[in-house]
């Protein structure tokens, strides 16, 4: 197999992503197709759904090895499960897979047909494989159970923001940064309220701290 096309995000390395799609919404991102892929007929038909299925790769995750147990940060990653009862990026094959929001498709840019999408959890600069469209017919299914992540219970950050920080920021791209903190970027097990934790966003350094369940964000600074 060989990529068929990246994604483009606001996020140049990993910490920060949402750990699952579609959680944060307003989080864009674009599809570039590699340049043999660039041909408008292979997307005739896509502009009537309004989901994709996207095939990936962690492609910062590889290893030579595998173990058939990971840590889910679900669990406080203290907890082992097995592998295939987890969406863990530490696999034996490194596939991704996320459903990710339609929001358009350019078909007249310099990097041929574009495909403008919505809650993608992935860096940008990671490989794609496939897509494939949503159909709510067979892919949704309300009545089902999903294992032990059904009795974690799910809570999100309030967070805190000055005026004076987010106007560093494009206006456009404050929902986001906050979606993206409620969920609390931290890795589970650590829980230090005077760490100051980073991450790259958009084009700029953000700086937060973590107190109870109140993140403040201390600040934003444009990356060089």
């Amino acid at each position: 197999m060989e990529p068929i096309a990246v994604i483009r995000s606001d996020f140049p390395t990993k910490f920060g992503i949402p750990r699952q799609s579609g959680i944060v919404k307003e989080l864009r991102a674009d599809i570039i197709f590699s340049p043999q892929y660039r041909n408008a007929d292979a997307l005739r038909g896509l502009e009537g759904f309004t989901h994709l299925w996207i095939i990936w790769e962690f492609s910062e995750a590889k290893r030579s090895t595998w173990s058939p147990t990971v840590r889910p940060p679900r669990l406080g990653g203290n907890t082992r499960m097995g592998v295939f009862a987890t969406r863990s990026p530490f696999r034996p094959n490194p596939i991704g897979l996320s459903c990710v929001r339609i929001e358009g498709i350019d078909f007249d840019t310099p990097d041929g047909p574009v495909i403008h999408v919505s809650g993608a959890d992935l860096m940008s600069g990671t490989p794609i494989y496939d897509i494939k469209p949503y159909i709510p017919y067979t892919d949704s299914h309300p009545d089902a159970k999903a294992g032990f992540t059904d009795a974690v219970e799910f809570s999100t950050l309030t967070v805190v923001m000055p005026q004076e920080v987010q106007k560093k920021m494009p206006a456009g791209k404050v929902a986001s940064l906050i979606g993206i903190l409620e969920q609390d970027p931290r890795p589970h097990y650590q829980d230090d309220p005077d760490r100051i934790y980073g991450f790259s966003f958009a084009g700029f350094e953000v700086h937060f701290r973590v107190e109870g369940k109140t993140l403040f964000v201390t600040g934003v600074d444009r990356m060089s």
